[in-house]
């Protein structure tokens, strides 16, 4: 099967150069100015930007076990009409994939649901360390543990098990920092004065910007002293950003640092229109927070730009707070808001794709995805620039049927997506064919 892409504006490696590209089976085979050759299919691309599929690092698609939030199929669904070609999953399913067979049954549903490529994070508890060492570095991407409990009860707290992880891994691992005895004092100051009641507004105050550094801290702190290779998930602070260097290129880092898309869309002001649909651990903060993460994002201490798309019932959110679980689905509009971003001038689409493309690939070492090279997997988003739309539940697809997106405009539309080469989605309509793989990893001594 041959695809021909012509006149098209290509968004690579720090440049944009017009264009085709022709893609063969599963890879790309050729990119040039021009491009004669005969093909099955040929897109005649005029005006539009092409960029490489966007690798999220970060979601929560709730297989097993928590499938009437979602599941393989629907969240892998949203993310490629949303330009996510490959996606990184969490452990905290339940049961929580804690041992090797877990882990492998949820690669077995992946293979026969997903629409996207996909990885999954194998999880480290505080009594699991042997099955942690098990781990093959070639096709999981890494561990994930949670410094603080967040959704599932994975909360790792034994300052040995965590030496113990940290010294005896060469993968990465990937954290959720925020400190578990900071956030049980600040919730039981407001459960006094409150109830379970407890107005949403305060939720950047229980999960503080203090819970979040000394988390973070502490975790690079063992990253420097046992020589791992860490990195900090979803950073909610200005300050936090100071723990992280600009200095090196990336693929030198030991220590790397992720900011999510709504950390940088939202603040504590929109509690109040939003409410529990934008609660999320750890919190959307302050302007001075959304600030200083954009300061970082910009300057390279911060590294890649995922979601932590985690779905809930719209129901379960409407819960008081004690009962409204934090998260919210994203994956579907990850890349528009980013494109909506540089409209408004704040990012370039060069930033965008290396934060949200090569990063994550160099990031995780994955094999031959994230850029639009000639032999690589032709993971390929199409985006036209100058389309008006609106979030509205009718176009969220979602297993749970909402958005905290939900009344935004945005001016950026993801018109075709490309998995492996195919063609799976195409102005609003999704290929219900699924081309999906494993990601493999390039593993260093």
């Amino acid at each position: 099967m041959k695809t021909l892409i012509k006149n098209v504006k290509i968004v690579n490696e720090g440049k944009i150069v017009e264009g085709d590209i022709l893609i063969e089976n599963d890879l790309i085979s050729k990119i040039d100015s021009q491009i004669s050759e005969g093909a099955d299919q040929v897109i005649d691309a005029s005006g539009k930007y092409l960029l490489p599929g966007v690798i999220d690092d970060q979601v929560h698609f709730r297989e097993p076990g928590l499938t009437h939030k979602g599941d393989i199929e629907s969240e892998s669904r949203a993310a490629i009409a949303g330009g996510t070609t490959s996606f990184i999953e969490q452990p905290n399913t339940v049961p929580n994939a804690v041992t090797q067979e877990l882990l492998a049954d949820k690669y077995e549903i992946a293979s026969q649901k997903s629409f996207a490529n996909y990885g999954f994070m194998m999880g480290g508890t505080n009594d699991n360390l042997e099955e942690v060492l098990k781990t093959n570095p070639r096709n999981v991407p890494g561990i994930k543990l949670f410094l603080g409990s967040s959704t599932g009860n994975m909360l790792v707290d034994n300052p040995e098990t965590l030496e113990n992880i940290f010294s005896n891994t060469k993968m990465l691992i990937a954290v959720h920092c925020e400190d578990e005895a900071t956030i049980r004092a600040n919730t039981q100051k407001y459960l006094d004065e409150y109830g379970e009641d407890i107005p949403v507004k305060f939720h950047h105050l229980i999960r503080s910007e203090e819970a979040c550094y000394k988390s973070s801290s502490k975790a690079i702190e063992l990253a420097k002293k046992t020589g791992a290779r860490l990195h900090v998930f979803h950073l909610s602070t200005a300050i936090e950003t100071e723990l992280f260097r600009n200095d090196i290129p990336l693929k030198d880092k030991k220590i790397t640092a992720e900011v999510c898309v709504h950390h940088l869309t939202f603040t504590n002001e929109d509690y109040e229109t939003r409410g529990g649909l934008i609660k999320w651990n750890p919190a959307v903060k302050t302007q001075k927070d959304k600030d200083g993460l954009w300061e970082a994002l910009l300057d390279d201490r911060i590294d890649v730009i995922a979601t932590d798309h985690a779905p809930h019932t719209w129901e379960e959110k409407q819960n008081v707070y004690t009962k409204c679980p934090s998260g919210a689905p994203l994956v579907q509009h990850s890349l528009v808001v980013m494109l909506e971003n540089y409209r408004n001038g704040k990012i370039s689409l060069e930033r965008i794709v290396e934060k949200m493309a090569h990063n994550p690939a160099i990031l995780f070492r994955i094999e031959k995805r994230g850029f639009i090279r000639e032999g690589y997997k032709a993971d390929l988003v199409l985006v036209d620039l100058n389309e008006d739309w609106t979030v509205e539940k009718e176009n969220v697809l979602y297993k749970c049927g909402w958005s905290p997106l939900e009344g935004m405009n945005f001016h950026s539309k993801v018109t075709h997506t490309f998995v492996n080469g195919n063609l799976v989605f195409e102005n609003g309509n999704i290929n219900e064919e699924k081309f999906g793989e494993r990601l493999l990893f390039e593993v260093k001594e």
